[in-house]
């Protein structure tokens, strides 16, 4: 990889950093007025298309045949899996607190990752940045993740984000591996509006509480459109794309850091000693994840002393 892709792929990173930090928020906000799969499907039908628009008019090519069901399937299962079973754990879990539960997710990247046919092996140090980096998470959520709650089962609640952190990491990884010619804006366009049709049916058959309009929610909902999905789930798929999965996964890391510092800046939160421990040691384990994934990829394979395998299909 160039030196300038390598710079645009850590952009990309860094903005899904920045405005994936602040969904956790926005989708509390949005279910004060918008019930949950009505909230999934409206928000993916409106982005997908806004892409698909965009990317008409700049001339990107639309995958077609095999290429376009394969991606509509794996959004389906990154976003449809992953984000919905957020979005629906909100309805009886904290944001804060969801934060927390999702923390497992860089573990469910990196095992299904090694588990996966040709997947990348783990390495012990990542392992060991990872384990930092939850650390430092459960410093920074857990006082108020177990001081404030909703009713509801907070098991049911970590079992419906445990299957979303599985969703999305196997949903992640199959994109990945899989041969495709689109532009990763055109495969997340793509992705958006496929799930948004298939939550469409359920939002319109199942009965659902009526929508209770107003400025706050309709607001939160303008923002998961336009920053949480056009612009950063475009930017997590380059990333994907370019980046070592171990160093993609940094984002469950950085995501409360930036949240909790926004909040600070416009809003006067609290953001004390506890919280820079917290920062401190997060950023520890992101620096020994890609300290390690760099030093596994300067590391050459040893060569095979059978014949060379055919070349990588595409995963099915």
């Amino acid at each position: 990889m160039s030196q300038r892709a390598k710079f645009r792929a850590y952009l990309a990173l860094i903005a899904v950093y920045i405005f994936w930090g602040t969904t956790y928020l926005a989708i509390r906000i949005s279910l004060e007025a918008f019930p949950a799969i009505l909230l999934i499907s409206a928000r993916f039908l409106l982005s997908g298309t806004l892409m698909l628009i965009g990317a008409r008019c700049s001339g990107a090519k639309i995958p077609k045949g095999r290429e376009l069901w394969l991606t509509a399937l794996f959004g389906v299962i990154i976003l449809g899996g992953g984000n919905g079973s957020l979005v629906w754990a909100e309805q009886t879990v904290p944001s804060g607190l969801a934060a927390l539960l999702l923390v497992t997710g860089p573990f469910w990247m990196v095992g299904l990752g090694a588990a996966l046919p040709g997947g990348e092996k783990i390495h012990f140090p990542a392992l060991a940045g990872i384990v930092v980096g939850c650390l430092g998470v459960v410093v920074l959520v857990a006082p108020n993740g177990i001081s404030t709650s909703f009713s509801g089962s907070l098991v049911n609640g970590f079992l419906v984000l445990q299957l979303g952190c599985f969703f999305w990491c196997l949903g992640s990884l199959l994109h990945k591996r899989s041969l495709t010619t689109a532009h990763p804006i055109v495969s997340g366009a793509v992705q958006q509006l496929a799930t948004g049709l298939v939550f469409l049916i359920p939002a319109l058959l199942l009965p659902r509480h009526p929508i209770q309009w107003n400025a706050r929610s309709s607001w939160a909902m303008a923002y998961l459109i336009v920053f949480g999905s056009v612009v950063g789930y475009s930017a997590f798929l380059y990333a994907l794309e370019n980046l070592p999965v171990a160093i993609v996964s940094t984002y469950n890391y950085v995501n409360p850091v930036v949240a909790m510092g926004l909040g600070w800046l416009f809003y006067c939160e609290p953001f004390g000693k506890r919280e820079f421990i917290a920062m401190s040691i997060i950023f520890a384990g992101v620096a020994i994840v890609k300290w390690t994934s760099l030093e596994a990829g300067a590391t050459p394979s040893p060569k095979p002393s059978l014949p060379a395998p055919h070349p990588p299909r595409e995963v099915l």
